[in-house]
């Protein structure tokens, strides 16, 4: 096993030759256990002190940062304000237009009717209309036509125009009050799709 010696003044054994002596320094008495313990408490206080005064500095950082998201908080509210304000505004614009456009509907449906009645009396020849009542759901068709086939011809035309579902007729006779042709007298009921 081999010894180090670290204080310096060699152990002889037996060899002969100059021994090293290591350097050494003495600080005495400090001036007793009190300066010691005053010492160690100053010591203390000053890593205190600073650890004080840089929980200080962190302190007042966060009391900045707070400040300003106090601010941006109070900005952003004044603009979620105007913004809502803004958004009832386009809802309030929006219904309005909404209930113009159901309005506009409301008013162009019975002309859009009339113009598919008109335009599918006018494709079907040998037929006249006498009379059109609009029953709500439901289209009652009076007219008169020079033949059954020509009926047949104008309830095929209603079902090609999409407008009209379950096209029925009621009645259907030759009228003899007509001297001079044969002329036939019906009654239509048709029912408007839903749009």
């Amino acid at each position: 096993m081999i010894r180090i010696n670290l204080l310096g003044s060699p152990k002889p054994k037996g060899k002969k030759g100059p021994a090293i002596n290591m350097p050494s320094f003495d600080f005495g008495n400090l001036g007793g256990p009190m300066i010691q313990v005053a010492a160690v408490l100053l010591i203390a206080g000053a890593i205190n002190v600073g650890y004080w005064y840089q929980l200080d500095r962190e302190s007042k950082a966060i009391e900045l940062k707070a400040r300003v998201a106090e601010q941006k908080n109070r900005e952003l509210a004044d603009i979620k304000v105007r913004y809502l304000d803004r958004q009832r505004q386009a809802d309030s614009y929006k219904r309005r237009v909404d209930v113009i456009d159901q309005l506009r509907s409301n008013q162009s449906g019975p002309v859009n009717l009339m113009a598919t009645i008109g335009d599918t009396i006018n494709n079907t020849e040998a037929v006249w209309l006498n009379s059109m009542l609009d029953q709500g759901a439901n289209i009652a068709i009076d007219g008169t036509a020079l033949s059954s086939d020509a009926v047949a011809n104008l309830i095929s035309n209603l079902e090609k125009t999409g407008y009209f579902r379950n096209i029925e007729i009621k009645e259907s006779y030759q009228d003899d009050s007509v001297k001079d042709m044969q002329a036939f007298q019906f009654t239509l009921t048709c029912e408007k799709k839903k749009s």
